[in-house]
């Protein structure tokens, strides 16, 4: 990437990157006790145990992971800053948020100083410094490393300490969602991981040190994972003494145990649409319907023979009556949505083309495309017959109830569409990550706090089967994509940027690399004497700051 940004919109990365008092993004205070906490007891009292439909197995919170995976991770670990409800961002390790106003951020966005805190340590006792900053930082971009993601910090360089409490680096060329990203990149002990001559496959992989509120207890392989209190924690908590993640493939069966009180709090996937009225009506019980950041949709893999058309793209997807869906199976909850940016983000494209179901349209792109019908009724074209696997998590069964609606209609247009559902631990492996599948339903959020940057997502160097470093499992290649992304990523104006994230939005609908069927509306359950906890739309799990969490009357 070349650097065509100009002074004035450098100028203006103040707005994104620092000045507290310029937007309101940033604050500059230590992460304290929350409004939403009341009266917390004085040490760790009793225990909370979250329910799960997916099982958590990634436990280094720099390796390549799922949602599930990050309430362990925001328990365990810490990150310099915070994004909060509000979309502000507040200091966690660091002791402020860098802006032109402390020093911390240059004009230009390429001189970055982070301050830390003194008085926290890792769960073996060990100070934390500076150093392991540096190391965290140093591992992602380390090729041999299978890190999660890499884009923003393949950006930095000259990465100096300059004190235990202190550290400077360059940035290759300015790169405006950093500091949101800066919020999600947990920071691991030097002192451990630098024995290891194999990060991948490290004894910390399995058993991690952190410096976050909860110390790691065990992990029963496909049952639970316990954590327990931190009580030299530098921040506020725990309440807690322990912490239980219990995995419930089966999402009936997770209801059921959230009414019969086997488990305090619903995690992801919470409670399904169809359990929403009954669950309302439960004693001693908090249900409450959320917007959520995360687009329900049929993920396609466009290195297959059959979805490399955009005109069979185009076809399926006109043969999904999504409203239907929504109404039937999911009780009118979601809003259909035709963008993977969150509905309430000021980069959401309002102007896209509104999804129209037809069957009559649907088998006329596929004729004028050449897609014959066989005597099975099953199209063909150059000997490729129009057949795919349709994937999800085994257990969610609204999910397996949508594939069973959508393969009705498929086989209407001459599709033949395969149900093949795996387990959480396997289909969100190699299988996901590496574009083994052939197309997968799948709830995604795609940003990072409330920054609008996707490269990560769709950008041709995020193709990980292809050797790159990214999540675009989809495959997806647009060079037009490519240089919004690249241009988004350096471009601090925000009328600009607006504008960039917008067009990407309209390229992506046109392209159809994932058909987007709705935008969830969650429906979330705890106990009523759980109390601290609070909604975080930046995040993507509902135990973003389980550190205030506590029982109480």
């Amino acid at each position: 990437m070349t650097d065509t940004t100009t002074s004035m919109s450098r100028r203006s990365a103040l707005k994104l990157m620092g000045l507290a008092g310029a937007t309101g993004l940033f604050a500059t205070n230590l992460l304290g006790k929350p409004a939403f906490a009341q009266t917390p007891p004085a040490a760790p009292t009793g225990r909370v145990i979250v329910g799960l439909s997916q099982e958590p197995t990634v436990f280094n919170p720099l390796m390549l992971k799922i949602e599930v995976d990050d309430g362990l991770h925001f328990s365990v670990f810490d990150a310099l800053f915070r994004t909060m409800p509000d979309g502000s961002i507040v200091p966690n390790l660091a002791t402020e948020v860098p802006s032109q106003e402390n020093g911390g951020l240059s004009a230009d966005g390429l001189q970055w100083r982070v301050k830390l805190r003194d008085d926290v340590k890792w769960h073996d006792g060990t100070p934390m410094t500076a150093e392991d900053v540096k190391f965290t930082l140093e591992l992602i971009v380390d090729p041999k490393f299978r890190s999660w993601r890499t884009a923003g910090h393949n950006l930095v360089q000259d990465i100096t300490v300059v004190s235990p409490t202190e550290l400077t680096w360059k940035m290759k060329e300015p790169f405006a969602p950093y500091m949101s990203f800066l919020t999600e990149t947990f920071i691991v002990p030097k002192h451990v991981l630098e024995k290891e001559a194999d990060k991948n496959t490290a004894a910390f992989n399995q058993a991690p040190i952190g410096t976050g509120a909860f110390k790691w207890g065990r992990r029963v392989a496909g049952d639970h994972v316990e954590l327990v209190a931190n009580a030299n924690y530098h921040g506020e908590g725990p309440y807690i003494e322990q912490l239980v993640f219990k995995y419930i493939p089966d999402l009936t069966v997770l209801y059921t145990q959230f009414k019969s009180g086997d488990i305090d709090l619903v995690g992801r996937q919470y409670i399904t649409p169809d359990n929403y009225a009954e669950a309302k009506t439960l004693k001693n019980r908090v249900v409450e319907l959320q917007p959520a950041p995360t687009v329900e949709q049929i993920y396609l893999n466009l290195e297959r023979p059959v979805f490399k058309e955009l005109a069979v793209r185009q076809a399926i997807y006109a043969a999904i009556d999504k409203q239907a869906i929504i109404d039937a199976l999911y009780y009118g909850l979601p809003e259909p949505v035709e963008s993977y940016m969150p509905r309430g983000s000021v980069y959401y494209n309002h102007d896209l083309p509104k999804h129209e179901f037809s069957l009559d349209k649907a088998r006329k792109l596929l004729d004028d495309a050449g897609w014959v019908k066989g005597s099975d009724g099953i199209r063909a074209k150059n000997g490729v017959r129009l057949a795919f696997s349709c994937s999800t998590t085994s257990g969610n069964h609204l999910r397996e109830q949508l594939q069973q609606f959508v393969q009705q209609t498929m086989k209407e247009i001459g599709i033949e569409m395969k149900i093949s559902n795996l387990p959480a631990a396997v289909i969100w492996g190699d299988f996901w990550t590496l574009s083994q599948y052939d197309s997968v339903v799948v709830g995604i959020n795609y940003l990072v706090g409330s920054d609008p940057d996707v490269f990560n997502r769709f950008h041709t160097g995020a193709i990980r089967a292809k050797g790159g470093r990214g999540s675009n499992t989809a495959q997806y290649s647009n060079p037009r994509v490519d240089k919004l992304l690249e241009e988004g990523a350096r471009t601090f104006d925000q009328k600009r940027r607006i504008e960039i994230y917008k067009e990407i939005q309209a390229q992506v609908r046109a392209d159809l690399p994932f058909l987007p069927l709705f935008s969830e509306n969650v429906v979330r359950g705890r106990k009523s004497d759980i109390q601290g906890t609070a909604s975080n739309s930046n995040t993507r799990t509902e135990s973003w700051h389980a550190a205030g969490w506590f029982r109480g009357a």
